[in-house]
């Protein structure tokens, strides 16, 4: 028999599951419903609730399904289970009973992309024990640049060199609660230059992301005489500010804008966070690396952490039967 309850998400939960991920110890706000459901037509929504035998929500899943397999929600940077004060039994025997559920619902796989440990409020790894145990297998392994602003850092020759170049053109940073300059001046052009793509969001999704989480997603950009030379997005959270996008003019060696921005992010306006992250400079799913890229960011002290992503069998809910002593 069941030790637990486990629900499909429906729009009546949404208040529920909303309070339970700004309570957890590893959600942020990206799992929230708004920010899950601004591209809703783009996926199959399959996310679980977890009750306890209390009817106490105890974890919950953000997911959609493709075909007959799970992903934990393609539409997030990073998802997997998230939780508040659950030991890592309860967490097994929570896993083993997610799989079964989709097992006999006849979905073959889950594809988690885990929350990088930076993310939590406390350390909340017990998902990466519990995949181990089910024998997942690790199918991709991004690196982050993060850099730990509660402990010191040097920045390196070039990145000084860089600020420098700013201050002697007295280069202006402005917070803007609008996109459009940066889309599509800077960021819009530049993909489309060097690697023929797009921005994730478009102009109007990032403008009402903006809008739903006003103190989350913050654009920073930097300006010479009044014209933009460069721009940052960030996603903030309760631990981290995250560089969602990096961009700037063909002239930023010779202003050093992006050196600038970023040494004025780090130093002033989020001194207070534990971590910027820079993320990654993957390609091909991680296992190329952008080498310029990494360095620049490595150069104002940071040093790498990794996501991993994983494939796991449902029918493996077995290997989660007798694993307590």
């Amino acid at each position: 028999m069941s030790q637990f309850k486990i629900q499909k998400y429906n729009p009546s939960c949404k208040e529920k599951w909303d309070k339970f991920v700004t309570d957890s110890v590893n959600g942020t706000f990206l799992f929230h419903r708004d920010f899950m459901e601004y591209h809703s037509d783009c996926f199959e929504d399959f996310s679980l609730l977890v009750f306890d035998h209390k009817e106490k929500l105890i974890c919950v899943l953000p997911a959609n399904r493709v075909g007959n397999q799970i992903h934990s929600h393609q539409g997030l940077t990073y998802g997997g289970l998230v939780y508040n004060e659950l030991k890592l039994a309860k967490i097994i025997v929570i896993f083993k009973e997610i799989l079964f559920y989709f097992n006999s619902k006849g979905f073959e796989k889950i594809h988690i992309k885990s929350i990088p440990s930076i993310y939590h409020k406390r350390p909340a790894e017990e998902l990466l024990y519990v995949l181990f145990l089910a024998e997942a297998k690790l199918q991709r392994r991004d690196s982050l640049a993060v850099l730990d602003l509660e402990s010191s850092f040097k920045l390196s020759v070039d990145r000084k060199a860089g600020i420098k170049k700013g201050r002697k053109y007295n280069l202006e940073v402005k917070e803007t609660a609008k996109f459009d300059t940066f889309w599509n001046e800077i960021l819009i052009p530049n993909l489309e230059k060097k690697h023929n793509a797009k921005p994730v969001h478009t102009l109007k999704e990032i403008n009402l992301l903006k809008e739903m989480f006003p103190l989350n997603i913050r654009q920073f950009n930097v300006y010479y005489e009044g014209k933009i030379l460069a721009g940052t997005t960030i996603f903030e959270t309760d631990t981290v500010a995250h560089s969602q996008y990096i961009s700037a003019n063909d002239d930023k060696n010779k202003f050093g804008s992006l050196d600038f921005l970023h040494n004025y992010l780090i130093t002033t306006i989020f001194q207070h966070k534990k971590y910027f992250d820079f993320g990654i400079s993957n390609e091909s799913l991680g296992r190329k690396l952008n080498g310029g890229l990494s360095y620049w960011k490595e150069s104002f002290g940071a040093s790498t952490i990794v996501q991993d992503f994983y494939e796991v069998q449902t029918s493996n809910y077995n290997l989660l039967e007798n694993v307590l002593l």
